[in-house]
C-alpha cells in the first residue's frame, strides 16, 4: 500500500474531502474496487421499495426509510465519483513517484539528482523507503527545510526523516541534534536525514551511537539503483491486482 496517508497539518476539510484523501493514498485499483462495490451495495438499498404506514406509529419509521433510501440514491453515484477520482489521484501520484526512481535510476553521473525540485526530492525519497517495505507518511513539511519530512512505519516500530536538498552546503550537525531531539519527544526508533549533498565531519561523528542513518547523495543513489527492481516488478503487477479486485465484486 501506498502508505502516504493524512497528513499531521491537515487542515479542517469536508468529509467528502477526508473520504478522497484515504483512499488517495491506498493503491489505485482499490480505489476502483471500492467504487464498484459502493455503487452494488448503495444502489441495492435506493432500489428497495418503502412500504406505506399503515398507522401513526409507524410515520417515524417510514419517513426514516425514506431518508435512507434518498440518501442511498445520491450515494450510489457520489460515493463511486470520489473513490474513482482518488484512484485516478493514487495512479498519478504512484506514476510520478515511479518516474522519478526510474530518472534517477538510469542516470550515471548524479545530475538528475541534483537538478530535482525540493518537493520531488522529498516524493523520491519516501518512494525509496516504501520500496523498502516501509509506510511511509507524508507530513507536508514546511518548505525545503521544514521540520520532519517523512514519517516511516515497519512492524510497530517508527522512524522520523528529515529530507535536505542541499546542492551547495553541507548538512550541519544542528540539523541532525534537531532531528534527535524529535525522535526522542516522539519515542520514535529511529531516523533518517537524507541529502543530495553531503555531511560535515561534525555531523557524521554526532550519529556515532545514535540510532540515526545518514544518507548522502551516492548513498541516495544507490539506495534508489537497488529499488528500481521493486519499483518494475509492482507496476507490472497492478494491473493483475486491479482485474481481480474488480472481478471479486
Amino acid at each position: 500500500f501506498d502508505g502516504r496517508q493524512a497528513v499531521a497539518r491537515r487542515k479542517k476539510s469536508s468529509t467528502a474531502g477526508d473520504l478522497f484523501d484515504l483512499v488517495a493514498v491506498l493503491p489505485w485499483w482499490v480505489g476502483v474496487g471500492l467504487a464498484v462495490l459502493a455503487y452494488v451495495l448503495l444502489h441495492r438499498f435506493a432500489a428497495e421499495e418503502v412500504a406505506v404506514a399503515a398507522s401513526a406509529n409507524q410515520m417515524g419509521s417510514v419517513v426514516a426509510a425514506h431518508l435512507y433510501k434518498a440518501l442511498a440514491f445520491w450515494g450510489q453515484y457520489l460515493l463511486p465519483l470520489i473513490f474513482l477520482v482518488a484512484a485516478l489521484a493514487s495512479a498519478i501520484a504512484r506514476h510520478k513517484r515511479h518516474g522519478l526512481i526510474t530518472r534517477v535510476a538510469g542516470d550515471s553521473d548524479g545530475s538528475a539528482l541534483r537538478a530535482m525540485a525540493w518537493k520531488d526530492f522529498e516524493r523520491l525519497v519516501g518512494e525509496a523507503f516504501r520500496m523498502r517495505d516501509y509506510t511511509v507518511i507524508e507530513t507536508g513539511g514546511g518548505g525545503a527545510d521544514g521540520g520532519v519530512d517523512l514519517r516511516l512505519a515497519k512492524g510497530c516500530e517508527t522512524f522520523l526523516v528529515q529530507c535536505k536538498h542541499w546542492k551547495a552546503f553541507k548538512v550541519p550537525v544542528q540539523v541532525v541534534r534537531e532531528l534527535y531531539g524529535v525522535m526522542a519527544a516522539e519515542g520514535a526508533a529511529g531516523g533518517f536525514v537524507v541529502t543530495s549533498g553531503a555531511f560535515t565531519s561534525e555531523a557524521r561523528a554526532f550519529v556515532r551511537g545514535c540510532n540515526i542513518e545518514l544518507i548522502d547523495g551516492p548513498k541516495l543513489k544507490a539506495m534508489v539503483d537497488a529499488v528500481l527492481p521493486t519499483v518494475r516488478e509492482r507496476a507490472e503487477s497492478q494491473p493483475a491486482a486491479a482485474s481481480t479486485a474488480v472481478s471479486s465484486k
